[in-house]
């Protein structure tokens, strides 16, 4: 994804990117695109602070376990933000500091959350009630292979990560907490065919600022993906909790992690796609209306870039355009559901993500 960040900011936007990871390989291959660079370990807060010491704006794609941090550190800095790090931490503890430094903080600014959240902060600004919202994602391999039939698109650690936290929904304007991977449905996509869907905890920052009593979102997968899950869940190989093995104390995930990193990472060229539904039922001149969101997105062989790196990372330059651009400049941390409601942003958001060939297909239903 911080790659196709960095060459949709470059080729397309015209802007003059630096580049800070730890790998010298990807760094090297940036380099030819046109950024600046350098390998510098951003786990080290010097470095951090040392990396973004010349730059006007921020973009923070680091694995979530480093992204609150890395985004401390910037607004610290006094640098606006727009984060993709997907991290666990509460981002608008982070608020204060941004107000204070005159900045806008941007956060999850990918395809989920981020372009799910963007829809429904535009349509309850724009309904007159809004009763229900449901959010069907997934990134996921073209072919399907034994025995996962999945392969991750983004950070292994932050999948499993999403199949162990407990996944909160709203019903009836009441906050409910279910079991990560559970609630299991199977769903047709025209086009694509049967997918299963399981809840996760996406809705993140909307349980806070969205007035939708009914939001769900869950996680699209193959078939079968969800049981095979739970059984290495249950059976402990996501625990964090250190056990004594006969080479001495290991943690179960660490293991884990490290087994599926490979065998979960795609093939150069390999082909991937994505996955989304949204849908929005509300009132509208009082008649009750349902608006769907369709997205279904395809590796691009001609630029070699993930559908993943794609959606995602379009999302993430669209938000950064909106704050070089100035349409959004208020000081703080917000989640793209309150740019969204702002017609003006959503609409270049949309615009620029069109441009991309990152195609959203809305119909609109009255009942």
């Amino acid at each position: 994804m911080g790659s196709a960040i960095v060459r949709d900011l470059i080729a397309v936007d015209d802007f003059s990117v630096t580049v800070a990871d730890v790998d010298p390989v990807v760094v090297e291959e940036l380099l030819e695109d046109g950024a600046d660079g350098m390998c510098i370990d951003l786990s080290d807060a010097a470095n951090v602070k040392r990396a973004l010491a010349d730059a006007e704006l921020v973009v923070g794609a680091m694995p979530g376990f480093m992204g609150y941090r890395t985004v401390e550190l910037a607004l610290e800095a006094g640098k606006p933000v727009v984060d993709i790090s997907f991290f666990p931490e509460d981002a608008f503890a982070l608020s204060a500091k941004a107000e204070r430094a005159g900045v806008p903080c941007l956060v999850d600014c990918g395809v989920a959350p981020g372009l799910s959240n963007l829809v429904l902060g535009r349509l309850e600004a724009a309904l007159d009630e809004t009763h229900a919202f449901r959010c069907l994602v997934g990134g996921l391999p073209v072919e399907r292979n034994w025995p996962w039939d999945y392969k991750a698109p983004w950070s292994p650690a932050d999948v499993l990560e999403e199949y162990t936290r407990p996944a909160r929904f709203r019903r009836d304007g009441q906050e409910v907490v279910v079991p990560a991977l559970s609630d299991v449905e199977l769903v047709h996509f025209p086009g694509l065919g049967t997918l299963e869907a399981f809840a996760t905890d996406g809705l993140r920052s909307l349980l806070r600022n969205a007035k939708t009593p009914n939001m769900v979102e869950k996680t699209l997968r193959y078939p079968g993906h969800a049981e095979l899950m739970r059984i290495l869940r249950d059976a402990g190989f996501f625990d964090r909790a250190p056990i004594q093995a006969a080479s001495g104390q290991v943690a179960p995930l660490d293991v884990t992690s490290a087994l599926l990193f490979d065998q979960w990472t795609f093939e150069e060229g390999e082909p991937d796609l994505t996955v989304m539904r949204l849908e929005v039922e509300g009132m509208k001149n009082g008649r009750r209306v349902v608006h769907v969101y369709n997205l279904l997105d395809h590796y691009h062989p001609d630029t070699e870039t993930s559908s993943m790196a794609r959606t995602s990372g379009y999302m993430c330059t669209a938000m950064v355009r909106v704050v070089a651009e100035g349409l959004w400049t208020e000081p703080g941390v917000a989640a793209p559901e309150r740019v969204g409601a702002r017609e003006d942003c959503f609409e270049a958001i949309m615009r620029h993500l069109e441009a991309r060939e990152v195609h959203v297909f809305h119909h609109l239903q009255e009942r």
